[in-house]
């Protein structure tokens, strides 16, 4: 699996961090978590970048991603990506996914409510909702946009993962059955 990429994505909250980290560790690639790359590159966190326009997060989430995939080629090594649940939203990244044959997506497929219930278990401790659910009734967006960007993530994905009380590990260990079973039949 070496001079490779495989990008985790799914919600906000569905685990993707945590499952590339156990991936990389079953696997012996480096896990990279890709709001906190962008966050070292720009000296501002996606947060922070959003609230200063999308446009501008969109664009240092697409930069990042082009740089990994230059660094998996170069060094014939394997990343393991965690995603932001907007990758989605950001035609420039995906227009780079789909020009590197050697990035895997994998979607982590979480239930509405399951993430909708961690968004409020992190808003409590953060003080506030993330800025795109600032809205009149922010669970009728997140609901709104999770069925949306579920839907392109499935169609963009080489695999769908169940997700929801599975361990980082269970899922890690899910995606290498499905990565050998694709290698296997290459």
């Amino acid at each position: 699996m070496k001079n490779q990429i495989i990008i985790i994505t799914g919600p906000k909250h569905s685990g993707k961090t945590l499952c590339a980290g156990a991936l990389a560790k079953i696997s012996g690639g480096v896990a990279a978590d890709l709001d906190e790359l962008v966050t070292k590159k720009a000296g501002k966190t996606p947060r922070e970048l959003f609230k200063e326009g999308p446009e501008i997060f969109r664009k240092a989430e697409a930069s990042v991603l082009a740089s990994l995939a230059l660094t998996a080629k170069s060094e014939n090594s394997l990343i393991i990506i965690a995603a932001g649940g907007g990758l989605i939203d950001n035609p420039e990244a995906l227009a780079l996914l789909s020009q590197h044959k050697e990035i895997i997506t994998v979607y982590l497929d979480v239930p509405p409510e399951t993430a909708w219930q961690r968004i409020l278990h992190t808003a409590s401790v953060d003080g506030e909702l993330p800025p795109f659910l600032k809205t009149e009734n922010p669970k009728e967006t997140h609901l709104a946009l999770h069925k949306r960007r579920a839907e392109g993530y499935k169609a963009l994905a080489q695999f769908t993962v169940p997700a929801d009380n599975k361990s980082p590990e269970e899922i890690a260990d899910e995606i290498v059955l499905l990565l050998d079973g694709k290698s296997s039949t290459n």
